[in-house]
């Protein structure tokens, strides 16, 4: 049976999806590995192969789902990756209500289409574009995944196919994470040899009205470092008796937003400049105490580079801060204070890693007291990731206050490694297929890009393109070893080449979020279907 395979029917398998209002970390994004566990277990094959199709819990309560599909005793398996969360919908305004609703949502956006951007509003009266949450990221992506898996349960491959399809890809990749073990598994239990992983993340454009078609051979690393900027508290009638946190953090800002000194260029590819995710002060209650410590956390991408250099680049910033924070405060110290008047505070800043910093605690109190500060605080734990290891960090901090002010540099997860197979001759071969297959059949030209740059969980199976050693980020993250720890033995066991082939859409996170219907559901599955009997053979 065949309810998968034309544009009409994926149309509809999307919606149903999209339906599902699975943002990160809510119940809904349980709902739907749950709705599409039902959709497949009444398939005639799994009906037969009932322990082919599984849920696998996470440690909080959400779930990934696998679907593998054998041929006969093939070993070769094709892994078709997808994640089912999206992002929050607050962007959406007036039109929040119908986001999950993409037949709806576009025929809203009709009556009120002066609401548009110029490029949304053309894409609209096309009338082959499908807008709302998830129909770009990646519901499309997943359902044409679906139509494959349909394909393989009608023996059309010469090899398996497993779906994964996982959750939270969009906040902490925790899915990934738990599907690593959960790959290892099966890879064992059903003797499998996993050839290549196939992720359908969308296209996303290198400018505004970008025409290019791409695919991707790898895909980008992103690490979030962090500064705690640990300053002297004083009385706001006295202001240069210390040094205000919030001053430290904001020239912080200065030297790292959209710096070009992180641009890695990679021949004709390069990363996006880094950006603030996060910036605050630690001060939660009222006072006319000035800050204590702040805290900004960094989006930075890169290709090649290892975190070694990473680390050189972001001391260096921390550098240039330091010493516009120190002449800045002896500028406006110059104005205010006259005469023979003179503040007892005479700012310093010490620059370190959390590395650093923690050898420093270790010889004030000894390594003993260190961890079981450090153990307390895991035992109370009730933050985030992001939001404990800046914990970590702020209470070592005041154990050394007596070198304060400081900046300290440090780690948290998220961390995604950038991984290419772009000179692997199979996937050279499977991307050089789908391109003479769009230009044979459809007068379509694909581009074949290293790396995707919108951040993918194939970060975490496909082979490394950086020469880093983890130590590297791992002494300098707070929580490793303190609730979190690297996979990197179920990452090493299940690695294997990778390449993304997915759906044309625009505007990524954003309320105008939308899919291109005929690219995406016409020809991008057989585009699809041709380099995976390629890469079977290959």
């Amino acid at each position: 049976m065949k309810v998968w395979q034309t544009k009409e029917q994926l149309t509809d398998l999307l919606c149903s999806l999209v339906e599902y209002p699975s943002i990160t970390n809510s119940d809904e994004e349980i709902a739907i590995i749950e709705y599409l566990y039902y959709i497949l277990e009444d398939r005639d094959y799994y009906k037969k192969h009932p322990d082919h199709l599984k849920r696998h819990p996470l440690d909080d309560g959400r779930q990934l789902l696998t679907a593998l599909v054998k041929n006969g005793e093939a070993e070769e398996t094709i892994v078709l990756l997808a994640h089912v969360d999206v992002v929050g919908v607050e962007d959406y305004g007036s039109y929040q209500n119908l986001a999950f609703y993409p037949r709806e949502l576009t025929q809203e956006l009709h009556k009120n289409s002066s609401d548009l951007p110029k490029e949304a509003l053309k894409d609209l009266e096309s009338g082959n574009w499908l807008f709302g949450r998830g129909t770009m990221d990646m519901k499309a992506g997943l359902t044409v995944h679906l139509s494959l898996l349909e394909k393989a349960m009608n023996g059309e491959f010469e090899g398996n196919l497993l779906l994964i399809a996982v959750p939270d890809e969009e906040v902490n990749s925790e899915g990934m994470l738990a599907a690593l073990p959960a790959l290892r598994e099966i890879k064992e239990q059903e003797g499998l040899v996993y050839k290549t992983a196939l992720n359908g993340e969308p296209m996303f454009s290198k400018y505004p009205g970008d025409p290019a078609y791409y695919l991707y051979t790898g895909s980008i690393g992103k690490a979030l470092p962090g500064f705690l900027c640990y300053g002297k508290e004083t009385h706001a009638g006295e202001p240069f008796g210390g040094l205000n946190a919030n001053l430290m953090v904001s020239y912080l800002a200065q030297e790292m937003e959209l710096n070009e000194a992180f641009i890695e260029r990679v021949g004709e590819e390069r990363t996006p400049p880094p950006i603030s995710l996060m910036q605050r002060d630690l001060k939660f209650e009222y006072s006319v105490q000035t800050p204590q410590a702040a805290v900004a956390m960094y989006n930075v991408l890169y290709m090649k580079q290892t975190i070694k250099e990473l680390n050189e680049k972001l001391l260096l910033a921390a550098q240039r801060a330091k010493a516009k924070i120190i002449n800045h405060y002896h500028h406006q110290a110059s104005y205010y204070l006259e005469g023979t008047q003179t503040s007892a505070f005479h700012p310093d800043i010490t620059i370190l890693t959390y590395d650093q910093l923690y050898k420093e605690a270790v010889e004030r109190y000894g390594e003993m007291e260190v961890e079981r500060r450090q153990n307390r605080l895991v035992k109370l734990r009730d933050q985030g990731d992001r939001d404990f290891s800046t914990t970590l960090v702020q209470s070592l901090a005041s154990l050394c206050k007596d070198i304060s002010p400081m900046i300290v540099l440090f780690y948290s997860p998220p961390f995604y490694p950038a991984v290419s197979s772009h000179h692997d001759p199979m996937i050279q071969h499977g991307a050089q297929t789908a391109m003479d297959y769009a230009r044979t059949h459809y007068g379509e030209e694909l581009e074949v890009v290293e790396y995707f740059t919108g951040l993918s969980d194939l970060s975490f199976i496909g082979p490394t393109s950086a020469r880093s050693s983890l130590t590297d980020l791992t002494k300098q993250m707070p929580i490793h070893g303190n609730g979190f720890e690297w996979p990197a033995e179920d990452m090493e066991s299940i690695t294997m080449p990778i390449i993304n082939v997915g759906p044309l859409g625009r505007d990524p996170h954003q309320w105008t979020e939308r899919l291109e219907l005929t690219y995406s559901f016409e020809k991008l599955p057989k585009i699809v279907t041709e380099t995976i009997h390629e890469l079977f053979k290959a």
